[in-house]
């Protein structure tokens, strides 16, 4: 389910189908997919403190195919919505196409984690599956983000491997530990009481470092 004009506009312009649209705007009623609302029937769908003027669900696309090149990222049960959904942000931006969630991680379509993907959700290969399987069949190099991993600016990151995030409190599980080829860190040059960074900051920083040699 996407809300506000500009997102359901990105999320239509990549060809999801909508089921149902609901607006205040009765200029926008076109089909029998769409329904004119009020403002306070609005909000009572809404998943937001204030309901935007429209909102729309969305079929759920079908799953593609798990490619075994490139730069993939793998998530060890992140709970947090909008942790999520700005880590989807983060693979649209720095051109990560596959996306591959524990089945413990929250849910890719949960209205509050794509109202924070602002449209990216219908960009990247999301598929929820045991990652510990997947990482023991994969022969790509696979980075761990750990506290005491390797300083990551000093390395050249491959560009076909998977780099795995683990959980926000807890970091990547001990079971996932023992797959990880390499173990990664992003160093503290700040405040030592500062205890670590938020996961989808720490994304955003490994995914950086691992496309600095890429060429456009």
């Amino acid at each position: 389910m996407g809300e506000g004009p500009k997102v359901i506009s990105e999320l239509k312009n990549e060809s999801l189908k909508i089921h149902s649209f609901f607006s205040v705007d009765e200029s926008e009623i076109s089909s029998e997919e769409s329904f004119h609302v009020t403002q306070a029937e609005l909000q009572k769908l809404s998943f937001l403190k204030t309901a935007n003027t429209s909102l729309a669900v969305f079929e759920i696309p079908e799953k593609k195919p798990i490619e075994a090149k490139g730069l993939t990222l793998v998530l060890d049960a992140v709970r947090d919505p909008g942790n999520l959904g700005t880590i989807i942000r983060l693979c649209d931006w720095f051109g990560v196409k596959q996306l591959i969630c524990s089945t413990d991680t929250t849910d890719c379509y949960n209205p509050k984690v794509v109202q924070a993907t602002m449209g990216s959700l219908a960009r990247v290969a999301i598929q929820y599956l045991d990652i510990e399987d997947y990482l023991k069949e994969s022969s790509l190099p696979i980075y761990g983000a750990f506290m005491d991993g390797a300083n990551v600016y000093t390395k050249k990151l491959q560009e076909d491997a998977i780099i795995v995030m683990g959980n926000e409190a807890n970091g990547v599980s001990g079971t996932i530990e023992r797959l990880i080829t390499e173990k990664i860190a992003i160093p503290q040059f700040g405040n030592q009481t500062t205890e670590s960074l938020n996961v989808a900051t720490a994304t955003a920083i490994l995914l950086s470092e691992a496309r600095r040699f890429t060429e456009m």
